[in-house]
């Protein structure tokens, strides 16, 4: 019975470590990323890259703008995550009581002192305004607020996490598609993938209770809207360069930014693959602080994100680039 319990274990020890091991970079493969010191994990889908149509067609029925022209996009891999970040996540961050927990199992790939990343304040009000905490996105941060939830959980995980770029962004929400929608241009079947003004008793709803795009990848249209790493121009498809590689719009100024996907206040014509909104300072219109909060949206109830991950780390330089500091 001792060599069989034996036996057990040393089984058991390989498979936990497998597990770990999809973590790496080397394995190019979905995982669940522990929080160590928590029950709490979060599935990250890997999304290989490739070259996609970015924007929309001027005869796309309900199109803005600021989607075009259509321009040629090389996107590099990464993973993103399969679910909108939910309030049990984004409040290890805001309480942050386990910082100082020993991780022996982080990863090395990248290192950094978890107190020199800047932390939220706490909210003045309940920020979820009733509509549900576990299991439902969290909302009502700012950019820079989320863009510090990753540098932290960067921190505490050992692996590299960021916002997406808007061009990441569409291309995982296409997942292979031209149509409007990712699953293709018929409206009605929407809500079997999204909460929009029409199904979601005006509030938002639990991530990943609709159907995924076909890359895994849940209420990438619906739910909350979501930030990018964008500062939003609104020409900005006409300067770029056609086959542009992985673009990015540097953002120098607190307002507007690009947020993604449209949310459950939104009509159908927001929630389209390449809709794009700018954020704006009427989003902290009741925010009663003077000078205004720097972590949080009062008014923007509708606002909320997911990160990502590159395959290929970066270097600290460009890392640190893509983690948002206040402007």
């Amino acid at each position: 019975m001792k060599i069989i319990y034996l036996i057990t274990l040393f089984i058991f020890n390989i498979n936990y470590t497998v597990s770990q091991d999809s973590v790496s970079q080397d394995s190019f493969v979905s995982y669940d990323q522990k929080i160590n010191g928590t029950d709490y994990s979060f599935k990250m889908v890997p999304v290989t890259g490739g070259l996609f149509q970015m924007g929309s067609l001027k005869n796309e029925v309900g199109r803005f703008i600021d989607e075009g022209p259509v321009k040629n996009i090389e996107v590099s891999s990464f993973w993103i995550g399969a679910y909108e970040v939910t309030w049990e996540l984004y409040e290890l961050f805001v309480q942050r009581s386990i910082d100082d927990i020993l991780n022996n199992s982080k990863s090395d790939e990248i290192s950094i002192d978890v107190d020199a990343v800047s932390g939220a304040t706490t909210p003045y009000t309940d920020m979820t305004f009733g509509m549900g905490l576990e299991g439902f996105p969290a909302i009502c941060m700012t950019q820079l607020a989320a863009s510090k939830f990753c540098e932290w959980l960067s921190a505490i995980t050992g692996n590299y996490y960021r916002l997406p770029t808007e061009a990441e962004w569409e291309y995982a929400c296409r997942a292979g598609t031209k149509s409007k929608f990712s699953f293709g241009d018929d409206v009605n079947l929407l809500d079997e993938y999204a909460w929009f003004s029409k199904n979601s008793g005006e509030k938002y709803q639990k991530v990943g209770t609709k159907k995924p795009n076909s890359w895994g990848i849940y209420d990438m249209h619906g739910n909350v809207s979501e930030w990018t790493l964008d500062q939003y121009i609104p020409s900005a498809y006409y300067k770029r360069k056609n086959t542009s590689k992985d673009p990015y719009e540097l953002a120098v100024k607190e307002y507007p930014r690009v947020v993604r996907g449209g949310s459950w206040s939104d009509n159908p014509n927001k929630l389209r693959s390449s809709a794009r909104t700018a954020s704006n300072s009427k989003w902290k219109k009741r925010d009663p602080q003077i000078p205004k909060s720097l972590w949080w949206h009062t008014d923007a109830p509708f606002v909320g994100f997911r990160i990502v991950r590159p395959k290929q780390l970066p270097s600290e330089e460009e890392r640190k680039k893509y983690w948002i500091n206040p402007s």
